[in-house]
């Protein structure tokens, strides 16, 4: 069997079977192509629906910051009140080191100076007798 064709048969085969080519790595290219951007659809619905979610939380968030902010400064204003009759207080019932050293020494020297008139009149008490 022998198969006889001429250059403008081989040459139509040729450029059929490269069109077929061409068409099918079109046609290839084309769905996945197709595929990459209905993948990517996904994945944006998939951020919108994250970042939706992400601003309904932050919007919830700083509503009952708003509504706290007023607790808060209510009870910053008792805070504030306790604090200044806390230093009211203070200097009542607070004595400092220095002061406590220094009526310390006051006192032992008080107490020195009468421990010595003890010991003379001791001394003095003993020559008398």
């Amino acid at each position: 069997m022998t198969l006889e064709m001429d250059i403008g048969q081989l040459i139509g085969w040729a450029t059929g079977l490269m069109g077929l080519f061409v068409g099918a790595v079109t046609g290839l290219v084309k769905l996945l192509l197709n595929q990459f951007e209905t993948r990517l659809g996904e994945r944006f619905e998939t951020l919108d629906k994250a970042s939706e979610a992400a601003s309904q939380h932050w919007e919830q968030s700083f509503a009952k910051l708003v509504q706290r902010q007023d607790k808060d400064a209510d009870a910053l204003q008792q805070l504030e009140k306790s604090f200044l009759r806390f230093q009211a207080e203070l200097p009542v019932s607070y004595v400092r080191r220095e002061d406590y050293v220094r009526n310390q020494t006051v006192i032992e020297a008080k107490l020195d100076a009468l421990a010595s008139k003890l010991e003379i009149i001791q001394i003095n008490g003993a020559r008398h007798d």
